[in-house]
Formats: structure tokens, C-alpha cells, sequence
């Protein structure tokens, strides 16, 4: 099944490098691609519980759905996943 779903905290290409490369190791989850100019995130999976588990990960990176409580902590963990990511593009 495929999914696009919208996140907050999406600034640049190093945040897009790290929930591709973060997301792209889970079980499951395969074809994941970061639209920076629509804050979107596509990729495809097998099950609910991988769809769970992709937004859980994109939380605890720092980028929560839309809609979900964007915290100080989450808006600071996505600067640290930024500056990740640009390092190891």
C-alpha cells in the first residue's frame, strides 16, 4: 500500500535526507520519498502496524503528522535531525 502523509518541522534537504534514510530501515517500509515544497512524505508499506511505526519514527525524529502536538522537544529534535542530515548527504 502506498502512503503520502504531511508533516511539520520539514526545512530542508538534510531533513529530507534523514527521514529517507531513517525511514528507508525499517521493516516493511520501501520507496520513501520527501517533498519539501508540500511538507510531504510517501512511501509504501505492508500493514497498519508499519504505518504505525513510520509515524512514530517521524515523531521521535522530530517531524509529527499534522494535526499531532508540535512540542518545543520535537521542534528541537528536527534541527538535530537537520543538521544530521546535511552532514551525511
Amino acid at each position: 500500500m502506498e502512503a503520502t502523509i504531511e508533516i511539520q518541522n520539514l526545512k530542508c534537504g538534510g531533513c529530507a535526507n534523514t527521514i529517507t534514510t531513517q525511514l528507508s530501515k525499517l521493516n516493511g517500509i520501501s520507496d520513501v520519498s520527501v517533498n519539501n515544497d508540500t511538507y510531504e512524505v510517501r512511501f509504501n508499506y505492508n500493514s497498519e502496524e508499519e504505518f504505525e511505526t513510520v509515524k512514530t519514527k517521524l515523531s521521535d525524529l522530530g517531524y509529527p503528522i499534522v494535526g499531532e502536538q508540535n512540542s518545543l522537544p520535537k521542534k528541537a529534535k528536527s534541527f538535530v535531525s537537520c543538521a544530521v542530515g546535511r552532514i551525511t548527504k
